[in-house]
């Protein structure tokens, strides 16, 4: 009961989701890939999925990435990393997933820098002493709060 020896054709149409997502160029290393699967960041066909699942041609894969999330359709399968212009032609991204991402980027674009609202940075020392001196009941005075004395 041995398997039948599988031809090029049957390996092709078997590939690993994970293996496929480091062919396409999505993931640097493999690891990175199963990492993004495993926290729930990649979906096939609306479904989550695991590492080991075996990818299709035709199949729509959701791939977020930080703010952005990349709807592509699976074109051809292989499991070896080429050059990223032949790793291009194993998926085509959908039209309202481009038009996703260009919005995207535009709002990120026209959205206000994070520092600019800030009016003034770290506080000064001198600053620091006044907000001290502020927040000090006794109205500041250390050696009346701290005595050093054997007097107390």
């Amino acid at each position: 009961m041995s398997k039948p020896p599988s031809s090029p054709s049957n390996d092709a149409a078997r590939v690993r989701l994970d293996k496929w997502l480091w062919a396409a160029r999505f993931f640097k290393t493999r690891g990175l890939s199963s990492e993004e699967i495993d926290k729930g960041r990649i979906q096939v066909n609306g479904q989550a999925a695991k590492p080991g699942k075996e990818v299709r041609v035709g199949d729509r894969i959701d791939i977020r990435t930080g703010y952005v999330t990349r709807t592509v359709e699976v074109l051809a399968l292989s499991g070896v990393r080429g050059p990223a212009p032949v790793a291009a032609l194993l998926y085509r991204e959908t039209t309202e997933s481009v038009a996703a991402r260009a919005m995207a980027a535009e709002q990120r674009r026209l959205a206000p820098e994070p520092a600019l609202s800030l009016n003034q940075g770290r506080p000064s020392k001198k600053d620091r002493r006044s907000i001290e001196r502020l927040r000090q009941p006794s109205g500041g005075q250390w050696n009346e709060r701290w005595s050093a004395s054997l007097d107390d």
